[in-house]
């Protein structure tokens, strides 16, 4: 492809209202471009990226045994009414109606079409293991959409949904797309995790997000120093840990504490660590308020917590709730003679005299200890963990923490799509059984713009190899002078033969203009081709991500190139 016949639209600003680097670097790479809030047009250059990271995609789940389909992205509303996501999905959910008044919506996934294609066509056991997955575009109605592709309203996923005769099937299928994700990713040259995490709105009873590692991802990740385990912070396990005893329960005493409300606040003015302090904090389930006891130092997980209690709502009372309840005003409360449920984090369990707020203003109580001065109901693990915490699956390890962006999910289902559509078959006795069911995504522009997260520097994008727009551009230097035009070409013929994207950059531009046109769209190698090497027969290649330059003959770079092509896409 030559430089002067394509459509790259780069431009020097950066632009006001994109706010991370991915963004702001494909707007002015010329691969995206915004059409209203969270939608985009895919540019050419964006769109060879895009398309690079589908067909990787595609060829692991089709050597996974997934059979490609492709669903409507309009889906009626009658399908998530037997799901029961219709009113549960909220307002992400695009509603709308057809002339005839009848109610649709814009599929944010799909698996309540895809269960209903294998309850009308599925009936044997023989018909399974099945796993079909289409790549297509989705809609969520997102509140606030940002960040470019990284949280847009439309964007492009692979979603693919396996059946199974039982959950032992079930559990196979899930290992089988755990290990494609695995390859997905490697092959697109990306650092990443595969970490435990919540099932959230899909549903199910088992997950893992894959997360490319950035420092501006949104999401906290942590992972062991000495083994595997690794979990989204909202998943990740305490382990329980002997807390530091004193020798003996001392007298309660009441403490003045004028204003002090926050635990640094209380902690500095008794002269005590957060560590022997107790906080407690009022929330309410589903109506009913519930106190959640937690070491000073760490904070509530409120996911472990709803889980735990199974509730549909959970939320931190409002002031006047806590008031009601403690008879003290917020930043007060303590656990001691309160008549609501008790919920104490397993780091609370085994400690002794401890401060905690005194129910009543400007007082705090030091020397509080378990069970003579008040009753937990349950002892649980309901924080987040933090740096240093020791890991739950092995007995050395140590927890790392690590800022990541999700680029795929794979859910173990279970039953609960199947079950609510009465997507059954008929097992080898002849009995109806309820078919079990895995959903697995990858956001495919998600997963560009989070490569462009963890690879860049202050010229622009630095591509790995397997995902770039173009393998190698060649920049030619006074593209009027014929050993340079003549050059060039021979160079791009050859490296064109040999499978190699090339870009031959053609236009009558300065070196520098040209230069920083290459280093800004992030093609992984450089050819430049000048007048002054020419006359020694060489050209120079330029590493992209390592900044080397080697300066080669002709028939020496081009073998180079496609050396490194070569080895990037095995």
């Amino acid at each position: 492809m030559r430089y002067s016949q394509y459509f790259i639209p780069t431009v020097k600003e950066t632009p006001a209202d994109a706010e991370v680097i991915s963004h702001q670097l494909m707007l002015r790479a010329g691969m995206i471009r915004k059409l209203a809030a969270g939608i985009y047009n895919y540019l050419p250059l964006g769109l060879r990226s895009i398309r690079k990271v589908e067909n990787i995609v595609r060829e692991e789940m089709n050597s996974a045994g997934a059979i490609e389909l492709l669903m409507p992205m309009v889906q009626p509303a009658e399908l998530w009414q037997e799901s029961g996501r219709w009113e549960q999905y909220g307002k992400e959910l695009l509603r709308f109606k057809d002339r005839k008044d009848t109610e649709f919506c814009l599929g944010p996934t799909h698996e309540e079409v895809v269960t209903d294609i294998v309850r009308r066509e599925v009936k044997s056991y023989r018909q399974m293991p099945l796993n079909l997955y289409q790549i297509q575009g989705k809609f969520r109605d997102e509140i606030r959409p940002r960040f470019g592709l990284m949280r847009g309203r439309e964007f492009i996923m692979k979603d693919a949904y396996s059946f199974d005769v039982d959950e032992k099937a079930a559990d196979l299928s899930y290992e089988k797309m755990y290990r494609a994700y695995r390859r997905i990713f490697e092959r697109c040259g990306l650092k990443f995790r595969a970490v435990e995490a919540d099932t959230g709105s899909i549903g199910g009873s088992f997950s893992h997000e894959f997360m490319v590692l950035a420092d501006s991802g949104e999401d906290a990740i942590v992972s062991c120093a000495a083994c595997e385990y690794a979990a989204n912070v909202e998943k990740a396990e305490a382990r329980a840990f002997a807390a530091p005893e004193h020798s003996e329960p001392r007298t309660l005493e009441k403490v003045v504490t004028p204003d002090k409300r926050s635990i640094e606040e209380v902690s500095a003015f008794l002269n005590v660590s957060a560590a022997s302090m107790v906080k407690t904090l009022l929330l309410v389930a589903d109506n009913e308020p519930v106190v959640a006891l937690l070491r000073g130092d760490h904070d509530l997980n409120e996911i472990k917590l709803k889980n735990l209690l199974g509730c549909d709502a959970l939320e931190m009372a409002p002031d006047e709730v806590v008031e009601r309840v403690t008879g003290a005003p917020a930043g007060f409360a303590g656990p001691i003679g309160l008549k609501v449920k008790i919920i104490a984090d397993l780091a609370v369990q085994g400690m002794r005299n401890f401060v905690t707020g005194g129910n009543a203003r400007d007082l705090h109580l030091k020397n509080v200890n378990l069970d003579r001065d008040f009753h937990v109901a349950k002892f649980a693990d309901i924080r987040n963990v933090v740096h240093g915490d020791s890991c739950p699956r092995c007995e050395s390890g140590i927890m790392e923490m690590w800022r990541g962006i999700e680029v795929g999910h794979v859910f173990k289902l279970g039953i609960k799509y199947s079950k609510s559509l009465k997507a059954t078959y008929l097992d080898a006795e002849g009995k109806e059984q309820v078919i079990f069911m895995g959903c697995y995504g990858i956001g495919i522009g998600r997963t560009v713009a989070a490569c462009i997260e963890q690879n860049y520097d202050e010229n622009g994008i630095i591509f790995p190899i397997p995902i770039a727009p173009f393998h190698c551009i060649i920049s030619a230097l006074n593209i009027k002078e014929d050993e340079v035009r003549k050059a060039s070409e021979s160079i791009y013929g050859e490296l064109a033969a040999a499978g190699v994207e090339v870009l031959l950059d053609d236009r009558d531009e300065r070196p520098g203009f040209k230069f920083k046109d290459a280093d800004l769209i992030g093609i992984p190698l450089r050819i430049v081709v000048g007048s002054k090497n020419l006359v020694e027969g060489k050209v120079e290649l330029k590493i992209r991500k390592s900044g080397e330059v080697l300066l080669l003959t002709m028939a020496e770079a081009v073998e180079r190139v496609k050396t490194l092509v070569q080895e990037a896409l095995k």
